[in-house]
């Protein structure tokens, strides 16, 4: 009797063997996961982009299943907290990306975490944002491998224990020194190709011990400041866009490069079949606008009204490509309300891993059932949207409202007050409010009662600043005990 696979497989050779395999859970893939820093859904070319030339993962997107309506939070601190916790940022302390306000409570186990403690080796190399205290650094939050910048960006210094390391204030972006495990290195080289490269040496090395290995690797471009190498700038510079414009999508097209070098590796390496391959961004998109030849031109946004920041759909919807060759369909949309959150669960089973009883209540749900069938059932859901960013000392409550949203597979709900129908105006183009009178009274119950349960874990409001940047004074203690070494680069 023919299988419900041959049967696919007659009327169409683009499908692959996932309708047949195996459940996933318990499979202990390894993980890949590349989350690029304010990179939106306009910003590839595969995506509609007239400019931009990012032909390597145009064709991992070709490659991969595509989560359609997948969702981050507006900006970077909180949806690293909400991705590594399992649940809405503000449920983990982190209501702003300074202030003290980007630092995750420590009460909260992270995915990394749980998978280090079920055997894989867990690397992050890039971006950590969630406090540059010693007792946050990512080496005790369940990380065996760090390689990162402090503070939110390379370079950045604010009031309080947000802060880089000093010498990056100077050179942004290049040449850079990084925390390497417990030793602040210098690095050779531009950011994104550094981290790149850590990255794939450290993979090697989990191959070659064979360890299943989870690997975040998180550039802090296209983030601002706007710079790129030369040979990345020059095109647009060229054609007469702006030196900001340029170095954003030099920034986007070196991404492109290094995802490109990571796809080889993993052919050379022969990991494809036991490597899971995710793309994804941290929030909207930013830079939505420039110059070209004087003149001031909005920049491709893929429809969306806004980006990074925003309450509304622009701000936290994002791609979410997912690859794993033979056992994930190529080619195909899943178009299920998706979020951040739901990582935690699903790496965990895919790993076989024990989530610990006791610890936070997780809010995400497990994909790997929409992953082995994409037409699966998927209960409706409330995915809760605030900004944060309120001045340090504000009581939260005269902040409920701004800058917040409730989304569920149809609505948007924005700042206690705009309706939109997203399964019919995507670009949030028509405000329905009056004509849906009760929703908006669901919505604002369903709202208020989150708000309630949440507000009393936002820990860090009274959080005081530290006297010192703790990443300054770790570097000149090394600098003055034992200097700072060069980095050296694996040999891939």
């Amino acid at each position: 009797m023919l299988t419900k696979f041959t049967v696919a497989l007659l009327a169409s050779a683009t499908l692959t063997i996932s309708a047949i395999g195996s459940s996933l859970a318990g499979s202990r893939p390894n993980i890949v996961l590349v989350m690029t820093d304010d990179q939106g859904m306009g910003d590839l070319s595969v995506m509609g982009n007239p400019l931009l030339k990012t032909p390597q993962l145009d064709r991992f997107y070709g490659l991969s299943t595509r989560f359609t309506d997948f969702h981050v939070s507006p900006t970077c601190a909180p949806t690293r907290a909400a991705l590594l916790s399992g649940r809405h940022e503000f449920k983990n302390g982190v209501t702003h990306t300074i202030k003290e306000r980007e630092i995750m409570a420590l009460s909260s186990t992270t995915l990394a975490d749980v998978l280090s403690a079920s055997g894989y080796g867990t690397g992050i190399f890039g971006k950590w944002h969630l406090g540059d205290e010693d007792a946050h650094q990512p080496y005790n939050r369940g990380f065996t491998e760090t390689f990162i910048h402090g503070a939110g960006g390379i370079g950045q210094a604010y009031e309080g224990s947000c802060a880089d390391f000093p010498p990056n204030k100077e050179n942004r972006y290049f040449d850079n020194v990084i925390l390497h495990n417990d030793t602040i290195v210098k690095t050779s080289g531009f950011c994104t190709d550094v981290f790149f490269t850590a990255a794939l040496g450290w993979i090697k090395r989990m191959k070659e011990s064979d360890t299943p290995f989870f690997a975040y690797i998180t550039p802090n471009a296209p983030h601002g400041p706007m710079i790129a190498p030369e040979s990345y700038t020059k095109r647009f510079l060229d054609l007469g866009y702006d030196k900001n414009t340029a170095g954003r999508y030099g920034m986007i097209e070196n991404i492109d490069d290094n995802f490109g070098r990571l796809m080889d590796k993993l052919d050379e390496w022969n990991l494809w079949e036991d490597t899971l391959v995710i793309f994804m961004t941290d929030n909207g998109q930013a830079g939505r606008g420039g110059t070209l030849n004087g003149k001031r031109v909005t920049h491709f946004t893929a429809g969306f009204k806004t980006g990074k920041g925003s309450p509304f759909e622009g701000g936290t919807h994002v791609p979410a490509f997912w690859r794993w060759k033979g056992r994930l369909d190529e080619g195909a949309d899943i178009d299920a309300l998706t979020a951040h959150v739901d990582l935690f669960k699903t790496f965990a089973d895919l790993a076989g891993a024990q989530i610990p009883d006791g610890i936070q209540e997780l809010e995400g749900r497990n994909l790997i059932p929409l992953l082995e069938d994409g037409d699966a059932p998927w209960a409706d859901r409330h995915l809760f949207v605030h900004k944060g960013r309120w001045d340090k000392g504000v009581d939260p409550d005269s902040f409920k409202f701004t800058d917040c949203a409730v989304r569920t597979s149809r609505w948007r709900f924005v700042n206690n007050e705009e309706l939109y129908d997203i399964s019919n105006d995507p670009f949030e183009k028509t405000d329905v409010s009056r004509q849906y009178p009760e929703v908006i009274d669901r919505l604002r119950l369903v709202y208020d009662a989150w708000w309630e349960e949440t507000e009393p874990l936002m820990v860090n409001e009274n959080r005081p600043y530290t006297k010192t940047h703790p990443q300054w004074d770790r570097y000149e203690k090394q600098k003055r005990e034992r200097g700072i070494p060069e980095w050296e680069a694996p040999k891939l």
